[in-house]
């Protein structure tokens, strides 16, 4: 056996039974635990204020694993697997238009957009909760004040509570809020997805397996 078949079969498709193993256990702990701390951070933010502070502290924690992972972690979940250029994701949105896309082993062109969309946002919630535990954090970032905390009159400043706070949370408020329309759009994405190709994808990422590739779909 050649050393680039060797290569060849170590990063192919584990194939069993018609089905291939496509997300590693680490992918799925870290998408379901996200799930369930991302609700629970919602739902506790109004009245369980230390709730809501631990789960943005697993949010930002997982955010900071699948980065890692990302880079070093199996073959579907690094980036640079199904990261791709604008002309490419174009062009397959058009395709999912016409009904005509080909299907992905791994994220397709729509999903990459949509993880790295979901990442970054849940990125900027925990980083803005984060700021607001602590008005004295916003002094690490030289350029925030400047922009949202305004001169005030004497007192002014000390009724309202800084106005950096209350930028801050409206910011948090916000981006919380567009994770709620990013998930929306993230199910729908599953669900036509999971009929226009005939595949549960929400039951593959809770057993990793998918159905076996066919010779015209992206590997």
């Amino acid at each position: 056996m050649t050393e680039t078949s060797a290569r060849n079969m170590s990063s192919a498709p584990d194939v069993s039974g018609g089905m291939v193993r496509v997300w590693d256990p680490l992918i799925r702990t870290f998408h379901w635990s996200l799930v369930a701390a991302f609700a629970v951070a919602y739902l506790s933010a109004e009245d369980l204020s230390t709730v809501h502070e631990i789960t943005g502290y697993a949010v930002a924690g997982l955010i900071a694993f699948r980065l890692i992972w990302g880079l070093v972690g199996s073959k579907y979940a690094r980036f640079s697997q199904f990261l791709r250029g604008p002309s490419h994701t174009i062009r397959y949105m058009g395709e999912v238009m016409r009904g005509t896309e080909q299907r992905y082993l791994g994220h397709n062109p729509a999903g990459a957009i949509m993880t790295v969309a979901l990442l970054l946002t849940l990125a900027g919630t925990a980083l803005t909760g984060w700021l607001l535990e602590d008005e004295g954090r916003v002094a690490m970032l030289p350029e925030l004040p400047q922009i949202v905390t305004p001169a005030y009159a004497d007192g002014d400043d000390e009724r309202n509570g800084g106005r950096g706070s209350e930028a801050l949370e409206e910011a948090h408020e916000v981006l919380a809020n567009l994770m709620l329309f990013l998930i929306a759009v993230h199910v729908g994405g599953v669900v036509l997805t999971s009929f226009r190709h005939r595949e549960n994808l929400v039951r593959a990422m809770v057993t990793g397996q998918k159905c076996a590739p066919d010779s015209d779909d992206m590997t």
